[in-house]
């Protein structure tokens, strides 16, 4: 069994790297990797763990793109982390992060909504501020029940405090992801319900995210169906794609969803892992 989608506290989980490796080995999974969002500040800390644990670490990241002007996210795997270009690419989007957060602040302020990271976060804010960080200020600053409720009155699209992200193209993180010698893999494409219209079909865009240079989907999900699996692993088969496959863990951020379990019923086989090591350049 393997995870090869979770977070740490250097994005928008609760855990420091280290504590992720050491949980995976509880947990008796084979593989797990790391694949924070937008940095990849925590990789060296959760790389370096690998002498003190059986579980293969993969470094990964999670990129937030545009596609038919849409946000999906894409999986970069086995990563080259230390790769100067790709630090450098990687960089400019905590850059857009930080222009995005200081609207959204802003446009909260307007609301008389004072927030302050540096008290919620005691002091110690995190390199990534996402919006899910906003959204649990939002909760416990009373201004929102739940954080649902925090991205639907204010984070959301049709919030009031709303603020769209310089998104990559998907063909950009491709590129990036293949030229750090990684994996580009479409996470979670059953979440994307903003594209279940009559002219779009996922087995044509698939297809078309192949070609600009994806390669694998992100079959095994936590809150994928068995249909949309099922479904998945047929396309991933007929397009010549790795399926690939994680429990998109957040630590207690996702209260209930388990390392390697999800909310229970996960499983990503160790077969997945062998099918994405056949795609990596140079084997």
């Amino acid at each position: 069994m393997i995870d090869l989608h979770c977070h740490s506290n250097c994005s928008d989980g609760s855990d420091p790297p280290q504590v992720l490796t050491a949980l995976a080995d509880q947990a008796g999974l084979k593989a797990v990797a790391l694949t924070d969002h937008d940095t990849l500040v925590g990789l060296d800390v959760f790389m370096d763990q690998q002498r003190r644990v059986s579980a293969l670490l993969v470094p990964g990241i999670e990129l937030s793109c545009e596609f038919l002007r849409q946000e999906i996210h894409v999986l970069g795997l086995f990563i080259n982390h230390r790769d100067p270009l790709f630090q450098k690419r990687v960089d400019t989007l905590l850059l857009r992060r930080q222009r995005r957060n200081a609207q959204i602040f802003q446009k909260l302020s307007d609301l008389n909504m004072n927030l302050s990271p540096e008290k919620f976060f005691y002091g110690e804010e995190p390199e990534l501020i996402t919006r899910a960080h906003i959204a649990e200020m939002l909760t416990e600053a009373g201004y929102a029940d739940t954080k649902a409720e925090a991205f639907k009155k204010y984070l959301g699209e049709e919030g009031l405090a709303y603020t769209p992200f310089e998104h990559l193209s998907a063909e950009e993180a491709f590129t990036w992801i293949r030229e750090a010698r990684g994996i580009p893999v479409i996470a979670h494409p059953a979440r994307y319900g903003s594209f279940a219209r009559g002219w779009f079909t996922w087995d044509r865009a698939m297809a078309d995210l192949r070609d600009k240079g994806a390669m694998g989907i992100e079959v095994y999900y936590a809150d994928h169906t068995d249909s949309e699996t099922e479904y998945f692993l047929k396309l991933c088969c007929a397009l010549g794609m790795a399926p690939a496959g994680g429990s998109d863990y957040h630590g207690r951020i996702k209260p209930g969803c388990k390392l390697g379990r999800g909310w229970g019923r996960l499983y990503v086989p160790d077969s997945v892992l062998e099918k994405l090591l056949e795609k990596l350049p140079g084997r």
